[in-house]
């Protein structure tokens, strides 16, 4: 049984997700919060395994509330609600630490399906949404940016950076297994390698590295 907290400004928007994710056999919503300052003590008081939170809130926005878990020893995994799918605010919250992010109108199945995914230890890092908002942001032309990526992706191994692109096309592991004649457990195993030497807190954050330092150009 997951475990979810729900923080949103609008009572109704509350309401309508914990009534989608509480259909849902697996799914637990324990807990509510109206506003970010109010996110780490409901965190400490109803230790949820994922964060469906607002992004833009009145007081304390997502994306500070987000960077706020990332303190915490063992922060649950956050996904970032938006009504807009190119928002910046989304973008700062993915390189903070959310895993991923849902628009506000995404289908119930799909809200649920996607909250499975977070909570079984996955990113929400498939080939649409997410993807444009990382092309949109990597196209970003501050020269910095794409220098310290490639700096970071030097110590890679042939086989890691194989792995990276695949991450940065928006794989799942057992789709990069099909694509490089790998186990699955030996993608996980590359995968978290890679978290390590580029110093990512996620696999979304993986993603955002390896379009900065430009590996898919071309």
């Amino acid at each position: 049984m997951a475990r979810i907290l729900i923080v949103d400004d609008d009572a109704l928007v509350r309401a309508g997700l914990t009534m989608i994710l509480q259909s849902a056999d697996d799914l637990e919503v324990v807990g509510e919060a109206k506003d970010g300052t109010e996110v780490p003590d409901a965190v400490a008081r109803h230790r949820p395994d994922v964060v469906l939170m607002d992004i833009r809130m009145p007081t304390m926005d997502g994306l500070a509330a987000t960077a706020a878990l990332q303190e915490m020893s063992d922060p649950p995994r956050v996904i970032v609600l938006t009504t807009f799918d190119l928002d910046d605010f989304v973008f700062r919250a993915l390189q903070a630490g959310a895993a991923g992010f849902l628009l506000k109108d995404t289908p119930p199945l799909e809200l649920i399906a996607a909250v499975r995914v977070v909570a079984a230890g996955e990113a929400m890092l498939s080939p649409g949404v997410t993807r444009r908002l990382i092309d949109h942001f990597a196209a970003d032309p501050r020269v910095e940016r794409r220098t310290r990526a490639q700096q970071l992706i030097t110590g890679l191994t042939d086989r890691e950076r194989e792995v990276l692109i695949e991450v940065g096309r928006g794989l799942s592991n057992h789709d990069i297994g099909a694509a490089l004649y790998m186990s699955e457990a030996t993608v996980k195993a590359h995968v978290s390698r890679l978290l390590v030497k580029l110093g990512a807190g996620n696999r979304v954050q993986v993603a955002i590295l390896a379009h900065e330092a430009g590996v898919l150009d071309g």
